[in-house]
């Protein structure tokens, strides 16, 4: 099997590390519109040659480890390839990516969402194991091919993942809460920080608290400002629920109900009750 990667960053990259321990994939290369990236990818070893786009179309798996607004184009671009051709798209948005599939290809497309990565971007930032026992969310594969779902699944399988799936809209909604928003969040607090601290200020007193919960504001902007735009109402329910919450325990403090700070502390504490 003959695996080409549009979009050599974390996901792609890490990607090509692991499809190289699989042995039903005999090669693997990567396209990217960056040309540093393209070089930095080569000399990193994580594909065999670099082609450009419209050579991936002679592959037989596609993935697009591309920005999701990347997807919807370059889904466009892929309508002359092969009837057994399988594209696999990595975005974290699925239910307008899936509506935006050329009807000539949807079967031969896989709507898929690893749940993993790292807040560092860029092919230095590919890593080996990334995949490993992580989820990977598989949206709609009623409206894929029976032979590109397979292909999907048993690389997916192959890379030591555990399968989900879900419709697209059930997808975004959970997404919205587990993912997006606490991007959202870590920019925000980056930003409330900055604008309150000096620099000095900041690398002097910032513990493991304040870095846990900023780690996230390093990601990427211009993948992060698709996801936004693509998840919009997902997302802006998530924000509001999150700010009332936010206002509940500011009024308690506020009011100096401290039994009831104790107790929406408490409440908090059970999430660890389900993910240690």
């Amino acid at each position: 099997m003959k695996v080409a990667i549009v979009g050599l960053g974390l996901m792609g990259g890490s990607l090509a590390i692991s499809l190289k321990k699989i042995d039903f994939i005999s090669t693997i290369v990567g396209s990217d519109h960056n040309d540093i990236h393209r070089q930095e990818a080569l000399k990193l070893g994580l594909v065999d040659k670099i082609v450009e786009f419209d050579e991936v179309k002679n592959y037989d798996v596609i993935f697009l480890a591309i920005p999701v607004d990347g997807i919807i184009s370059a889904l466009h671009n892929l309508t002359d390839i092969k009837e057994n051709t399988t594209i696999i798209d990595l975005g974290s948005t699925k239910a307008k990516i899936i509506a935006a599939v050329p009807l000539s290809i949807r079967e031969n497309f896989v709507a898929a969402h690893p749940m993993t990565g790292t807040e560092n971007f860029g092919p230095q930032a590919a890593v080996k194991d990334l995949y490993l026992d992580k989820a990977v969310v598989l949206c709609e594969l009623e409206g894929s091919g029976k032979t590109q779902a397979d292909v999907a699944k048993r690389i997916f399988k192959a890379l030591g993942m555990k399968r989900y799936f879900m419709s697209a809209s059930e997808h975004d909604r959970h997404a919205a809460f587990i993912s997006h928003m606490p991007h959202a969040i870590s920019y925000s607090l980056a930003n409330t920080v900055m604008n309150q601290e000096n620099k000095k200020n900041i690398l002097a007193l910032a513990a493991g608290g304040f870095r846990s919960m900023s780690r996230l504001a390093k990601s990427s902007a211009n993948m992060w400002e698709d996801i936004f735009r693509q998840n919009r109402e997902n997302l802006l329910e998530a924000i509001t629920l999150f700010e009332n919450e936010l206002s509940i325990l500011k009024k308690h403090i506020k009011d100096e109900e401290w039994d009831k700070v104790h107790k929406n502390i408490e409440a908090g504490n059970r999430l660890h009750d389900i993910l240690d």
